[in-house]
């Protein structure tokens, strides 16, 4: 599991107080991410640009970090971002001061 510095304050309370859940819920991801057909960095920036698009910036530095760790440009991420602008609209933008800020401090 990752550092809990990279997780949200909400995740690192789920693993903490819901260990039953939370390990229900990484069995999940585990199985769905190994019937995806991406490749890791790809799945990664289309991840991020769901939680963009749902707002849902506590996931961003983790994830950012991953996909940077997997090749992932600053560009890459920029782009992963805001390729919701047309059907999310502007609320996208929010998610790119969290996003930079996670990709810069490496």
């Amino acid at each position: 599991m990752a550092e809990t510095g990279q997780v949200s304050n909400a995740f690192q309370t789920f693993m903490k107080e819901a260990p039953g859940h939370q390990a229900a819920w990484l069995e999940a991801v585990q199985k769905l991410g190994a019937a995806s057909k991406l490749d890791g960095k790809t799945e990664e920036l289309a991840y991020i640009a769901v939680l963009a698009a749902l707002r849902l910036e506590g996931g961003l530095p983790f994830h950012v970090k991953h996909a940077k760790g997997l090749g992932a440009t600053r560009e890459e991420i920029i782009s992963a971002i805001l390729v919701g602008l047309p059907a999310a609209g502007n609320t996208v933008i929010q998610a790119l001061p969290v996003a930079l800020q996670a990709f810069d401090n490496e």
